[in-house]
């Protein structure tokens, strides 16, 4: 199976379709033990969809938001923690690509790197300045030395840590107000993993801490200055959504297929036949095209926009990504509701989506701060 080989969505559907039913076989294992799905993500790079998002220009298959989208969100089928793991990589070679940030030697250089299986995540969490996303000063440290840059910290929630090659590390410069972000290769000295990762939600990510000690790289490996105009609107960032989407049609198969098969001997039939079910496989199906429209049509929307264009849809991104996470909370908690005391068994996968799609509440951009944002949109949009 190559991803590379097939032209269309469909036929790309069809092949993530058979790699989601092999992930969902090891999802409770990995789960149970709290480890890395090893063998998910070299069957993805063997397949050939990790190089999927390399722009056309770098001889890459450029595939649209979209397709990126349904193909997260058919991982995510099989197994969440592994649709969110590669869905940072995926979405940042397609962000590097669109926005072409960097200097293209190096971005050039890290293309040619992922078609030969190399993986990408940043690395911009910290203990004490939360999320990157709230706009703390990071307290890893850049020093300029002779030939490039010497940087020293510690970063949290590392997601896909135990197999990347390449780090994308924000830095304070030192003796500077400013913030920068340094590519940094995986065989670089100085750098270790220290698996910290106990989180009961998205245990197969391996978002261990990375240790940073006197880590030199080349002065073309600071790659991009940080803050000055504000972040602009980032549509590979739906692919959290996507993910969170995906559990949620899991949830809903999971508990349509036991409602067909589970007969107690208080009734005749499967319980599929009851009005309180079916009221509840209804709900699940109304807030599951909710999510679809949503966040499919605000994909395509991106997908036909220009620059300016894109620059204004921060408001739609985030509220399709708050949208779609919340109503997967709800899909999950109803399936759990048709299931019964059933699915707090350990081996129902019900109870691992439960708690994997609380995840969702806290990846960014988080819901007060899309609430903001709906709010100043909607002021300046009466004003005018």
């Amino acid at each position: 199976m190559n991803f590379i080989e097939k032209d269309t969505i469909e036929e790309r559907l069809e092949m993530m379709s058979i790699l989601a039913k092999q992930f969902y076989v090891r999802a409770h294992q990995v789960d149970v033990e709290g480890t890395f799905p090893y063998a998910n993500i070299e069957d993805l790079k063997q397949s050939g969809y990790t190089a999927l998002s390399i722009p056309r220009m770098y001889d890459g298959e450029g595939i649209s938001l979209y397709d990126l989208l349904r193909l997260q969100e058919k991982i995510a089928e099989g197994d969440g923690a592994t649709a969110l793991s590669i869905g940072w990589h995926m979405g940042i070679i397609m962000n590097l690509g669109e926005k072409g940030n960097w200097e293209e030697s190096v971005f050039k250089m890290l293309c040619e790197e992922v078609k030969k299986g190399a993986l990408i995540n940043s690395a911009a969490t910290e203990t004490n300045t939360g999320s990157p996303t709230r706009g703390g000063r990071p307290e890893t440290a850049a020093v300029k030395v002779e030939g490039g840059w010497m940087i020293t910290g510690r970063k949290t929630f590392t997601t896909m840590s135990p197999v990347l090659d390449y780090f994308i590390v924000s830095a304070a410069i030192k003796e500077a107000d400013q913030v920068g972000n340094f590519l940094i290769p995986r065989s670089a000295q100085g750098i270790s993993i220290e698996e910290t990762w106990d989180s009961i939600a998205m245990r197969g990510t391996g978002s261990h801490d990375l240790i940073l000690n006197n880590v030199k790289v080349p002065d073309n490996y600071f790659v991009e200055k940080l803050g000055g105009e504000g972040k602009k609107p980032s549509g590979w960032l739906l692919h959290i959504p996507a993910c969170y989407l995906g559990i949620a049609k899991a949830a809903k198969n999971y508990c349509i297929q036991f409602a067909k098969e589970y007969s107690p001997s208080s009734i005749k039939g499967a319980i599929i036949e009851l009005p309180n079910v079916q009221q509840k496989i209804g709900e699940i199906e109304w807030r599951i095209m909710q999510s679809e429209y949503f966040l499919y049509s605000v994909a395509k929307q991106w997908d036909s926009s220009n620059l300016v264009e894109r620059a204004q849809l921060g408001p739609q991104l985030g509220a399709a990504k708050m949208t779609v996470t919340n109503l997967a909370i709800e899909v999950v908690d109803l399936a759990m509701r048709i299931v019964g005391a059933k699915s707090l068994s350990l081996k129902n996968p019900l109870q691992r989506y439960y708690r994997d799609v609380r995840a969702g509440l806290h990846n960014p951009p988080m819901d007060d701060m899309t609430i903001q944002l709906l709010a100043k949109s909607a002021i300046i949009k009466a004003e005018v």
